[in-house]
């Protein structure tokens, strides 16, 4: 795999973290595939319509997140790619000044389509979690709200 395409790899994970964190629907709609799906514990979630609800409901369940991408692993196959995606997902909950982070591997398949990448599945494998207090500062409670 070429420098360039793993960059690119990494890049379409980076800018699902960001439309995650940000609730940033049309980043999701440059990096999700018309027919991908998203798997993890307790839910799968089919079509790129469908799965910008994830976005409605993070919004909803955390008053900010952040997710931080780290290695990308992808072996390419002519317009697919398959690999693992490392990432820790900082919640801060809402009911109380604390984080939930969650250690996680996705089990990612790309398809390129019109020179992007974009993700056709992504499984969401939590290692585990852990929970701390936090001292919120001013922009976390509303970054995460588009605003």
């Amino acid at each position: 795999m070429s420098g360039a395409e793993h960059a690119a790899l990494r890049r379409c994970a980076e800018l699902y973290a960001v439309g995650a964190d940000r609730r940033d629907k049309d980043l999701w709609r440059a990096v999700l595939a018309a027919d991908c799906v998203i798997e993890g514990p307790g839910f799968s979630i089919a079509g790129r319509e469908a799965n910008l609800g994830s976005i409605d409901m993070l919004g909803q369940m955390f008053r900010a997140t952040q997710h931080k991408v780290h290695q990308v692993v992808a072996t390419i196959d002519g317009d697919n790619a398959n690999g693992e995606t490392y990432c820790t997902a900082d919640h801060l909950l809402n009911d109380q000044d604390a984080v939930l982070s969650w250690a996680i591997r996705y089990q990612d398949s790309w398809r390129r389509e019109a020179g992007e990448w974009r993700f056709i599945r992504r499984q969401l494998v939590v290692d585990w979690e852990e929970v701390w207090p936090v001292t919120v500062k001013g922009g976390a409670a509303s970054e995460g709200t588009g605003q």
